[in-house]
């Protein structure tokens, strides 16, 4: 099967016009997403499945105050530098183990 000249430009430049069209898409989606003074904000779902808990564990952090969060028009937002210092004080190290054989 030969596709000639013509029609292969054809096919290329819809491809390209589908590229744009999902590019711009995604821009789109991006811009929708919240930012505050140039910072991202996150959700519930962002926070549960970036840091793999449960509601109920997400819910214990905020109502300690571990962890700040935003309400805008009745949603919860956090931002990203916020949860960044919550998994920073929430990380502990594990000293090393010392083996004393004598």
């Amino acid at each position: 099967m030969n596709i000639d000249r013509m029609e292969f430009i054809s096919w290329m430049e819809r491809i390209i016009e589908r590229f744009d069209l999902m590019s711009a898409h995604i821009n789109e989606m991006e811009k929708k997403r919240g930012t505050v003074d140039g910072e991202e904000l996150l959700d519930n779902q962002d926070i549960l499945q970036m840091l793999k808990i449960s509601s109920r564990s997400l819910q214990r952090y905020r109502s300690s105050g571990r962890l700040p969060y935003y309400t805008i028009s009745g949603k919860i937002y956090y931002k990203l530098s916020d949860v960044h210092q919550f998994i920073r004080e929430s990380f502990t190290a594990r000293a090393p183990i010392r083996c004393d054989t004598k």
